[in-house]
């Protein structure tokens, strides 16, 4: 666990530390807020509870919803193919940058999904991946170009229908 803290926090880049930095004065601009106006108990209340809620809620959406602003791609499948041969599934695909920033490092995550074509349990499959595989790339992709990638899952042995997501996360 510590080593997953450690590596978000030497990722995070100067408009993630603007984000916190916002949230953490306008979490404090309301507690003085609620302070000053303690002798309205239920408007004091709400304010904390405001500040806590923006504290907490608001630098998680905040901080997926500047990366997903800064780090636009798009991901284009060209193949997904349960191989013969061999107990795998290979998928192949594009990943395009479309911001304004050069990619050093993305990482790509597939995951499959059963398909039961039951109303009532197809619902509940796109959250419980049965296989998942994760392919992380290198190279440095400038702004407007594109990376081709090839991931493989294995071993894979379904033989019914199933659904494949790949998402990509750039930095």
């Amino acid at each position: 666990m510590k080593a997953l803290i450690q590596d978000f926090i030497a990722r995070l880049i100067i408009y993630d530390y603007l984000l916190i930095g916002g949230v953490v004065v306008l979490f404090i601009i309301l507690l003085l807020l609620a302070i000053l106006i303690r002798h309205k108990m239920r408007l004091a209340i709400f304010l904390v509870i405001l500040a806590f809620g923006l504290l907490t809620a608001g630098s998680v959406w905040g901080y997926m919803a500047l990366h997903h602003y800064l780090f636009q791609h798009t991901i284009l499948l060209n193949e997904v193919k349960a191989l013969e041969f061999t107990e795998a599934l290979l998928i192949k695909g594009d990943l395009n940058n479309t911001s304004q920033r050069p990619f050093h490092e993305c990482t790509i995550t597939a995951k499959v999904y059963k398909v039961s074509h039951n109303k009532l349990i197809d619902p509940i499959y796109p959250y419980i991946p049965f296989k998942k595989n994760t392919l992380t790339m290198a190279e440095e992709i400038l702004p407007g170009h594109s990376a081709s990638f090839k991931l493989f899952i294995e071993p894979f042995r379904y033989a019914k229908d199933y659904n494949v997501t790949v998402k990509g996360e750039c930095r």
